[in-house]
């Protein structure tokens, strides 16, 4: 309650939450739901379109085709936005980034909107791929500007609400593309340009919000702009405690340039960080949602749910995770990360298993249906609270100001990668493993549940400097214990 209340004292602070996130994380789950809905629609169109230039129709495999390069562009996209989102953020700053990124999102709805009226498939196929690199800029640095803007005392709340804003997008694209609404076979295009509403909110907001301080200081060096910011965000003139804490830092970084990526690797120092992006990271994308978000029609149905009523029941399953993300961004300051992150993990093993009895079993007892559905919102919820919004903090808190940028891009490039493999391949393991499919996807929880357990450290209340010296000497642990000595050097002759 605390932190709410510190959050509610620093209105503009909320009001930089709101506004990046509209355009931001919102847009990557919005874009993500919103193709579900018109894919017959889209598919017929490709059909319709073909057959006007040639005469003849497309065949099915190839209509199949061109559908799953629409789908599989966008994460093709993200990869490319996730590669220039740190040079953006070095270059433009937090705040102008995410402005510049809406060019993105406004060419893309203009393709979108008239795809129909051209009779080109192509242009739907490049606007995905241009929503695609806006939602891996926005993925990335977005984050990374709300990281840096909050105090030490709400960093954990103020992160997750990049998962809050991803899950609003998601129902928000499940709810616009209901058949009432723009789901419709005339409709479609309104439903892929609506993307520009998000777009043109976050131009109009954002611009009247300060920038990063952390980025205005110790990037740009400007203490004047930076003790601006600060008063704006806390809403109090007294941040002389917090704008020591970030010369502090600033010292630390001083003549060293912004790293890149790939030097990330060979930085001794940032060895245990550069590995528990990857774990997580990767245990974040494979750990099975998007397969119990593709069963979850086929459950419901078992059910003896009504056909029309499905599509309110798969609204239900985003609104699950939206609704963990706001409990987990109240007491993730609390009970910390760690606790998030294997309590997520561990339970998301456990209705796994419970889950995939039930697959197998559903045919046995009447009652195996409702129980497969009872696992589906607690599998989603499981990894709410954990998983889908931690995951997104470890690159703000685990790196400091020179190598963040960095740090993102190979989380973005390895998140996208991830998610463009597992779309691509996902269909041939449910038809290779059939009920079994979760069989995989359980190990990868263990493995995330582990590994934070053994090697992943504890980030509540730190400044970024603490949290640097701590990994620091988690890196460099074997010299420091050989070297035990902080006096004067000892002259060995005249030791005695």
């Amino acid at each position: 309650m605390r932190a709410l209340q510190r959050l509610i004292q620093g209105r503009v602070l909320l009001f930089t939450i709101c506004a990046a996130g509209i355009g931001g994380t919102f847009q990557f789950g919005y874009n993500l739901s919103i193709i579900n809905a018109p894919t017959l629609h889209i598919q017929e169109f490709t059909n319709e379109t073909w057959q006007a230039r040639t005469g003849g129709p497309l065949l099915d495999h190839l209509v199949l085709l061109v559908w799953s390069l629409i789908v599989s562009l966008y994460p093709l996209g993200g990869l490319f936005g996730a590669l220039l989102a740190g040079p953006l953020a070095i270059t433009l700053g937090r705040k102008t980034s995410l402005l510049v990124n809406n060019i993105f999102v406004v060419a893309a709805a203009i393709l979108f909107g008239f795809s129909r009226k051209a009779g080109s498939f192509e242009m739907i196929m490049l606007g995905r791929l241009l929503v695609g690199v806006s939602a891996g800029v926005s993925m990335s640095v977005q984050p990374m500007y709300l990281g840096e803007s909050a105090p030490k005392e709400l960093r954990g709340t103020v992160a997750m609400t990049s998962a809050i804003f991803t899950a609003l997008g998601l129902v928000m694209g499940q709810v616009v593309g209901l058949r009432e609404l723009l789901g419709g076979p005339q409709a479609w295009p309104l439903l892929l340009a609506s993307c520009l509403v998000p777009g043109l909110l976050q131009l109009t907001s954002l611009p009247l919000l300060p920038e990063s301080p952390r980025y205005l200081l110790i990037d740009r060096g400007d203490t004047e702009a930076c003790l601006a910011a600060l008063r704006r965000l806390r809403g109090t003139q007294d941040v002389a405690a917090e704008l020591e804490e970030l010369e502090e830092e600033r010292s630390a970084c001083q003549g060293r340039r912004a790293q890149r990526p790939w030097e990330l690797f060979r930085d001794r120092a940032l060895r245990r960080q550069v590995i528990s992006i990857v774990v997580l990271g990767s245990a974040m994308e494979l750990c099975g949602t998007d397969s119990v978000y593709a069963y979850a029609s086929s459950v419901f149905r078992e059910s003896g749910m009504a056909e029309e009523k499905v599509q309110y029941a798969i609204i239900g399953t985003g609104s699950c995770e939206l609704l963990t993300a706001f409990v987990s961004s109240v007491v993730i300051e609390r009970v910390g990360r760690r606790v998030l992150l294997i309590g997520g993990y561990c339970l998301m093993t456990c209705w796994g298993t419970i889950f995939t009895v039930a697959l197998c079993l559903q045919s046995s007892f009447p009652w195996m249906p409702y129980l497969a559905m009872s696992c589906i919102f607690a599998f989603i919820l499981s990894f709410g609270i954990g998983p889908a919004g931690v995951t997104g903090i470890l690159s703000t808190e685990l790196f400091d100001q020179t190598a963040r940028p960095a740090a993102y891009v190979v989380c973005g490039v390895l998140m996208w990668t991830m998610l463009f493999l597992v779309g691509l391949g996902f269909p041939f393991l449910m038809e290779g493993l059939s009920h079994f499919l979760y069989i995989p996807f359980l190990c990868v929880c263990v493995c995330g549940a582990v590994y934070t357990g053994l090697f992943l450290p504890e980030t509540k209340g730190k400044t970024f400097l603490e949290i640097s010296k701590e990994l620091h000497r988690l890196n460099f642990s074997r010299q420091a214990q050989s070297a035990t000595w902080q006096g004067p050097e000892v002259i060995q002759s005249t030791e005695l």
